[in-house]
């Protein structure tokens, strides 16, 4: 099985992000993840735009595939976004890297574009663990 099989098997247990939203996840790696949505009428808001909370979730939803794919639990403990530009065509992307990862914190950054490649949205993500690798939960 490759990673983005294991990835994808194990973050189906998200179901809002990949079953009620329709995240996707694309490619993954370490400190990487890159995830989209294709936009459907459930996703606009009444200028028929993606909705703010639509665009915000495909990037968390990034940054916990980045932030714990093969590795430790970590939850986010901060985050913050920029919304740039309104989206165009049918299909989000989000791109999480990471910035820094420490021994129980971590910082991500995610890019949202649209199928265009329009830069429509900018976040950033902290974490702290709560779980290390063999299980064992963090005080």
């Amino acid at each position: 099985m490759t990673d983005l099989e294991r990835a994808r098997a194990a973050f189906s247990g998200d179901r809002f992000a990949s079953e009620l939203v329709g995240c996707v996840i694309d490619e993954v790696g370490p400190g990487y993840a890159r995830c989209s949505l294709r936009l459907g009428a459930q996703h606009l808001n009444l200028l028929g735009r993606p909705m703010g909370g639509v665009i915000y979730t495909l990037a968390d939803f990034a940054y916990a595939v980045a932030s714990n794919f093969g590795r430790d639990t970590f939850v986010t403990t901060s985050s913050e976004i920029h919304f740039l530009a309104p989206a165009t065509g049918d299909t989000l992307f989000a791109e999480a890297r990471q910035i820094r990862f420490g021994r129980r914190t971590c910082l991500f950054e995610i890019s949202v574009t649209d199928g265009a490649g329009t830069n429509i949205a900018y976040a950033t993500e902290s974490g702290m663990l709560v779980q290390n690798e063999k299980g064992s939960t963090v005080p």
